[in-house]
């Protein structure tokens, strides 16, 4: 039930549905590796005071999680393990992101604890889901926009800490993007309920409950 899926395509009624192949050594799959080894990487260089390279290491996370799931669906390259490994990626890195700018007071706790309890929300909706065996709900195109946000925000919040002339746009930017992103994160959280809800009320009409 997260939103950070590069791989899980939001498709119109009329679009082919891609097929998903059991493949592992794809170019998705090895941009999603990239960006898994990347967070240990962007850590030791947020400790190591390289503010910079830090945040250009964000930005390169934010063009691969664009790229592999374009190429996956541009190239029929979707893979049940690419479904698997770009939302752990992709939490990974918000979450590394969230903890280590809070750490060092780019952003205040209390905008951690805000998206941090919209994933405790979701992971409570887990045991539903298994006990009436329903799918994931489909990638929501707003839940997508809320990760790009998210994604987008953080690396300019680094730059923003460097003294130069960039540093009032890229802090105003990166606000401007954290506040969206913050926003779109709980609508996605809302869908994707509604999604659940509605799968259950279908699988009891279905079972004459």
């Amino acid at each position: 039930m997260t939103t950070g899926t590069g791989e899980a395509p939001q498709t119109r009624r009329d679009d082919p549905v891609p097929s998903v192949s059991a493949r592992v050594l794809t170019v998705p799959n090895v941009l999603s590796v990239i960006r898994l080894v990347g967070v240990p990487v962007y850590l030791w260089l947020l400790v190591a005071g390289e503010i910079g390279w830090a945040g250009l290491l964000l930005v390169l996370s934010g063009v691969t999680d664009y790229l592999d799931g374009k190429i996956a669906r541009h190239y029929g390259l979707v893979t049940r393990l690419g479904q698997l490994l770009d939302p752990i990626a992709d939490r990974l890195y918000i979450a590394a992101t969230l903890l280590s700018l809070a750490w060092i007071s780019v952003i205040p706790w209390w905008l951690v604890a805000l998206l941090v309890a919209r994933d405790a929300l979701m992971a409570s909706m887990y045991p539903v889901v298994r006990h009436h065996r329903l799918p994931i709900p489909p990638v929501h195109f707003v839940g997508k926009m809320a990760t790009f946000n998210l994604l987008a925000a953080f690396p300019l919040l680094l730059f923003g800490e460097l003294e130069g002339w960039w540093q009032t746009p890229a802090l105003a930017a990166g606000w401007a993007l954290v506040w969206w992103g913050a926003a779109l994160y709980w609508v996605t959280g809302c869908i994707y309920l509604w999604q659940l809800r509605s799968m259950i009320r279908q699988r009891r009409a279905g079972a004459g409950v």
